[in-house]
């Protein structure tokens, strides 16, 4: 058994949280009939009376929305936002997603919501271990994305000392002179942060750091157990969105914990028009849940997020939570097909980061997929950053790759005995690979088809 932020909440027995659950459904619900201008009209475009949606049944019955009808809801689509659920003056603040997919979509937070937000990470802190004396660095920006400010009020619910650098290039005097016990960042940027420190001299593994956080992007076992190695710490898994969505991995990593009485989640299979049971993967379509009597500036009811996951389990974790686990969520956007077969940018990663090859490379990748000379052929060519490309075992790397990478393709692997797929491997110097000179968050997995 572990340590809890609100235990009564986080061990509830399955009946209870399911109770609780449908509780909220039928506030949520009702809430956004009376408030939210979108679903007053989208209740009565699909003939649904409010009063009946009662529970998880009744909601898997309700359409699917995504982010067009968020972005077909504000300016420049229409003068108003339709998805505001709240007086202007109950609204706190307002963001906008990154917009890297189209328009950023607006999002309107009333205070209440930000408690709620910060909730779910102080459960996922404490889950990890992390409580009052630990002191955290926020490698996260601090802007119009609610990750970073989410987190730090997390960190005043439970007594954490915040430093607030927003990014991973912070001065290395912020480790030496304030000793966290804590960071959060993306894989590569940390990878980044423990070379600049053994560079000039310094070993992370003696830096006082007991445990990293990584978010923001899916990761592979293989780049988590490469990043636990730099550090010689624990390393645990988060997941977010500005829609609401946030789940983290507790001390027993098997999964990440979603908080089902603050966020509902259904799996979605879009090609066969239906959720999808535990085990199997499907798309996340969350919907908000309030508290009895609770406001909201922004509410959702069936949205899709376009990520996809699997729920792994409902049982009792061995940390002693009892709200549901799921896999890494993985973007939807970052998948592929090549002749009837799935790939990811983290099947892409996990290649990369085989134990032997990181003798060699720095961790850095990107890919690339072409259509062959005759359209029927796929190639993927993928380049990684080494130390010395004159000196990196380029077969060894290569072997390592396919050999991960076929594991869990294999009829891609009889796609290549057939000549029908191609992977292409491409050694540069650090800094020599393209998504280098591009700002922004970088694709490192792309479809040039």
């Amino acid at each position: 058994m572990g340590t809890y932020f609100r235990e009564p909440v986080e061990t509830l027995e399955r009946s209870d949280l399911d109770a609780l659950i449908e509780e909220r459904i039928h506030y949520t619900v009702r809430y956004a009939n009376d408030h939210s201008p979108f679903y007053r009209h989208w209740f009565r475009e699909h003939r649904i009376d409010p009063a009946t949606i009662r529970t998880h049944e009744d909601l898997a019955g309700l359409p699917i929305i995504g982010g067009a009808d968020i972005r077909a809801n504000q300016p420049p689509n229409r003068k108003d936002f339709g998805f505001l659920s709240a007086a202007p003056d109950d609204i706190f603040t307002i963001h906008e997603t990154s917009g890297t997919s189209g328009t950023p979509k607006s999002f309107f937070l009333a205070w209440q919501e930000w408690e709620r937000l910060a909730e779910k990470y102080a459960r996922i802190f404490v889950s990890q271990g992390f409580g009052r004396g630990d002191r955290m660095v926020i490698c996260a920006s601090y802007g119009m994305n609610v990750g970073a400010n989410t987190m730090t009020l997390a960190a005043r619910d439970i007594g954490m000392t915040i430093i607030p650098t927003g990014k991973c290039t912070f001065p290395l005097r912020t480790i030496t002179n304030y000793r966290p016990t804590g960071i959060v960042g993306s894989v590569f940027k940390l990878i980044r942060l423990a070379r600049q420190m053994k560079a000039e001299g310094m070993k992370p593994e003696e830096s006082g750091v007991k445990r990293l956080v990584v978010g923001g992007e899916a990761f592979a076992d293989e780049s988590r157990a490469y990043l636990a190695g730099l550090w010689g710490c624990e390393v645990f898994n988060t997941y977010g969105s500005t829609e609401g969505t946030m789940c983290g991995e507790c001390s027993a990593r098997q999964g990440l914990h979603v908080p089902e009485d603050l966020v509902h989640m259904d799996l979605y299979d879009p090609d066969k028009k239906g959720f999808v049971k535990d085990g199997e993967c499907g798309r996340i379509v969350l919907t908000t849940l309030l508290p009895v009597g609770a406001k909201c500036g922004m509410l959702l009811i069936n949205y899709d997020t376009d990520d996809t996951t699997v729920v792994t389990s409902r049982d009792r974790c061995a940390c002693g939570r009892t709200h549901m686990r799921i896999y890494t969520p993985q973007r939807e956007a970052e998948t592929f097909w090549a002749r009837g077969t799935p790939m990811n940018r983290v099947d892409v990663e996990r290649g990369v980061f085989q134990p032997g090859n990181m003798e060699y490379l720095t961790g850095e990748y990107e890919a690339f997929l072409y259509a062959g000379d005759d359209r029927e052929k796929t190639v993927m060519r993928v380049s990684m950053e080494a130390e010395d490309p004159k000196t990196c075992d380029r077969d060894l790397v290569a072997e390592n790759f396919k050999k991960s990478f076929f594991a869990m393709k294999p009829r891609l692997r009889q796609q290549e005995e057939e000549g029908l797929f191609t992977i292409d491997f491409n050694f540069v110097l650090p800094r020599g690979l393209e998504l280098s000179s591009l700002p922004g968050r970088p694709k490192r997995f792309v479809d040039r088809r």
